[in-house]
C-alpha cells in the first residue's frame, strides 16, 4: 500500500504543534554559530515566521523558482512589531543604527505601521532580536499564524476631534495576543485594529476583527464604547468586515477580541487548506453570519453584548496625516512627513528622531499609509521641524501623488511578487507629478506585485496588481487595473475593469484617465464616484487610449501562497 502524501497544509499544522518556535531561540543562536548551511527547511518555511522573519528572494520574484514562490537567499527580512504605530525617538535611532549595521540602510514602514529590515544575516539575527528588545521592541508575532500588529489610530491622544484614546487598549491587547502562546498556533495570520478616531485611519473594514469608538446616551451622560466587525481581509478573495449587533463597552474590548481570536484559534474547518483559512471564509465558503457568529462568541465569553448603537461612518477622506496639524493640546501641532513608498533610511530616522527630541518630547508615530508623523511639537517651533525634515527627503508638503501611493515589498525581497513595486512607485509618481502638475484630488493609488494584494489595490481609487506579459520576445512586469475601492461610508472593493498593460504604460494610462476626470467631473465629484458612474468599457478605453477588449486578470493558476503584507 503506497504512502500517503501529507499536504502542505497537513505539514505546516504538524510543524505548529511539533513545536512552539517562541520557546527556542536557542536554536536561532546555534544557526548563527553554524551558518546559514546549519538551519534546516521546517524553520526556513515555517518556524522563523512567528518570529517575524522570512526568507528574503533573489530579486527575480515568484518567476525565479518554482511551485508559486521564487528562490531564497542566504538574508532574512525582519519584520519589527509596533503596537499601534508608537514609537519613541530611542526606539526609531536604534532600528536607524540596526537597517545601518545588519539591513545594507534598507528600513520599510508597512501598512501596517510596522518597520522591515532587509539583507539581515543569520549571523547577525541573535544580535538584532536582542538589540529590539533592550528598547522594548520585537518582532514576535509579526509575521506566521499568530495575532499580527494590533493597529491603532497614530493620532490617539491627540486628534481634537477623537471620540477617545483607545491607545491603551491596543497596547493591551498586544501585550494579551503577540507573543502569547496561547495564539502560536492560529490556523493563518489574525489582525486586530482599534481605533477612537472619527475617521478609521487604521482601516478596521479589512481586519479580522476592528472597533471602531461609538457613543451612547445613558442616564448620566455619555459612554463611549466600540463597534465591532469581523472577518475582513483582502489577498485574492477579497471581504469587508461584517459588523455585528453589539456595543462593546471599554472593559469589553480586549475580552471581546480575545473571544474572537479564540473561535478562530478552534476552528478546524479552516485548518483544511491554507488558502482559505483566513476568518472570512467561515463566512465566504461555511454558511456562517452575523447572527450566528455573535451567538457563538457571546456564548464563549459568557456574558451577552448589548445591541449597536448608530454610527458615524467616516466620508471619502484621505487619512494619510500628512502636513502640519493642530492637536486638541493647545499650543501644540503634529508633523506628518510623506515617507514615498515606505521606504525610509537611517539618516532620515535619525533626524525625526533627533527632531523629536529637540522639539517635542520624544515620541513619533508610524501610520498605515507608511509615513511617519512627530508629535507635541510646539506651534513656534512647526515650522523649523517641517523644513528640516523635508531637507532629508521627508516633505510635509507632498504631492496628491506621492502622498496617495502605497507600495508593497515587491520583487526586490519578495519571493511571492511578479513585479519590483518600490523603485517603480517612485518612478511613476515622479512621472504624474511632471505630467498632471497642481493635481489636488485626493487619490488612493496603491501598487501590490503580486495577487496577494499586499499593497491594498482592492481598497484604491485606483489599484493595480502586479502580473508578467510577454513584450518584444520577452516577459516583462505589468500591471492590471481595479478602480474605485473605498473604505468608511461608501466601502467598497474596487472592480477589475479589464485593462492591463506593461509597467513602463502605466503613467500614460493613468494621466489618460485622470485628465478626463478633470475634464467630464461633476462640481464637487471625487474619483470613486466618477468612477461609479461609468462603465468599466469607457474606464478601460480611457486607460488604454482607445476601445479595447477586456482581458482577464490572469489569477495564478495554482494557489497562491500565503502573503507577506507588513
Amino acid at each position: 500500500m503506497s504512502e500517503v502524501k501529507e499536504t502542505k497544509a497537513q505539514r505546516v499544522e504538524r510543524l505548529k504543534r511539533e513545536k512552539n518556535a517562541w520557546e527556542h531561540f536557542d536554536e536561532i543562536r546555534a544557526f548563527a554559530r553554524q551558518g546559514h548551511v546549519s538551519i534546516p527547511p521546517e524553520w526556513l518555511g515555517t518556524y522563523f515566521r512567528s518570529w517575524g522573519v522570512y526568507t528574503q528572494g533573489d530579486g527575480a520574484g515568484v518567476v525565479g523558482g518554482k511551485n508559486g514562490e521564487g528562490k531564497a537567499t542566504p538574508f532574512f527580512m525582519v519584520r519589527i512589531r509596533i503596537p499601534n504605530g508608537l514609537l519613541s525617538s530611542h526606539q526609531a535611532r536604534t532600528i536607524a543604527d540596526l537597517a545601518e549595521r545588519h539591513a545594507r540602510g534598507v528600513a520599510d514602514i508597512t501598512v501596517r505601521q510596522n518597520v522591515q529590515l532587509h539583507w539581515v544575516t543569520i549571523e547577525a539575527l541573535p544580535e538584532v532580536l536582542e538589540t529590539l528588545w533592550r528598547v522594548g521592541l520585537s518582532t514576535t508575532g509579526a509575521c506566521g499564524d499568530v495575532a499580527r500588529n494590533i493597529t491603532g489610530c497614530p493620532l490617539a491622544g491627540f486628534d481634537a476631534h477623537e471620540y477617545c484614546d483607545a491607545s491603551p487598549l491596543a497596547l493591551e491587547l498586544n501585550g494579551q495576543l503577540g507573543g502569547n502562546a496561547e495564539f502560536y498556533n492560529l490556523p493563518r495570520k489574525f489582525k486586530t485594529s482599534i481605533t477612537g478616531c472619527r475617521s478609521w485611519c487604521t482601516y478596521p473594514e479589512i481586519n479580522d476583527v476592528g472597533l471602531t469608538a461609538v457613543t451612547r446616551k445613558r442616564l448620566h451622560g455619555e459612554e463611549i464604547g466600540f463597534s465591532l466587525r469581523v472577518a475582513g481581509g483582502l489577498s485574492t478573495d477579497p471581504h469587508l468586515g461584517v459588523r455585528l449587533n453589539a456595543f462593546v463597552r471599554w472593559e469589553q474590548a480586549v475580552p471581546v477580541v480575545r473571544g474572537v481570536a479564540e473561535l478562530f484559534r478552534e476552528s478546524e474547518v479552516l485548518r483544511q487548506n491554507r488558502e482559505r483559512a483566513r476568518l472570512k471564509f467561515l463566512f465566504l465558503q461555511h454558511g456562517w453570519t452575523a447572527e450566528s457568529f455573535l451567538a457563538a462568541l457571546q456564548e464563549r465569553l459568557g456574558f451577552a453584548l448589548d445591541p449597536a448603537e448608530r454610527e458615524e461612518l467616516p466620508s471619502d477622506i484621505h487619512r494619510d496625516h500628512v502636513g502640519i496639524h493642530a492637536q486638541k493640546q493647545q499650543g501644540f501641532s503634529y508633523i506628518g512627513a510623506n515617507v514615498l513608498r515606505g521606504r525610509i533610511t537611517p539618516e532620515q530616522l535619525r533626524t525625526a528622531a533627533n527632531l523629536s527630541d529637540r522639539y517635542a518630547d520624544g515620541h513619533l508615530r508610524n501610520t498605515i499609509m507608511q509615513n511617519l508623523l512627530i508629535v507635541n511639537v510646539p506651534n513656534e517651533h512647526a515650522a523649523r521641524v517641517a523644513g528640516e525634515l523635508t531637507a532629508v527627503g521627508l516633505p510635509v508638503r507632498a504631492s496628491a501623488f506621492a502622498r496617495g501611493t502605497v507600495a508593497c515589498t515587491g520583487s526586490e525581497f519578495c519571493k511571492l511578487a511578479l513585479t519590483e513595486t518600490k523603485g517603480f512607485a517612485r518612478w511613476l509618481t515622479e512621472e504624474l507629478d511632471q505630467r498632471l502638475p497642481g493635481f489636488q484630488e485626493q487619490l488612493k493609488l496603491h501598487i501590490t506585485g503580486c495577487p496577494n494584494s499586499c499593497g491594498q489595490h482592492w481598497i484604491a481609487d485606483i489599484g493595480i496588481e502586479g502580473k508578467k506579459i510577454k513584450q518584444d520576445g520577452r516577459m516583462v512586469d505589468a500591471y492590471y487595473f481595479c478602480v474605485g475601492g473605498s473604505v468608511g461610508e461608501f466601502a467598497s472593493i474596487a472592480r477589475p475593469v479589464g485593462y492591463r498593460c506593461a509597467a513602463s504604460e502605466v503613467p500614460d494610462a493613468i494621466e489618460r484617465v485622470l485628465s478626463e476626470f478633470n475634464e467630464r467631473r461633476d462640481s464637487s465629484e471625487n474619483l470613486r464616484r466618477f468612477f461609479a458612474r461609468h462603465s468599466n468599457e469607457q474606464i478601460r478605453a480611457w486607460l488604454a487610449g482607445e476601445l479595447v477588449a477586456a482581458v482577464e486578470r490572469d489569477a495564478a493558476a495554482g494557489p497562491v501562497p500565503m502573503g507577506v503584507e507588513g
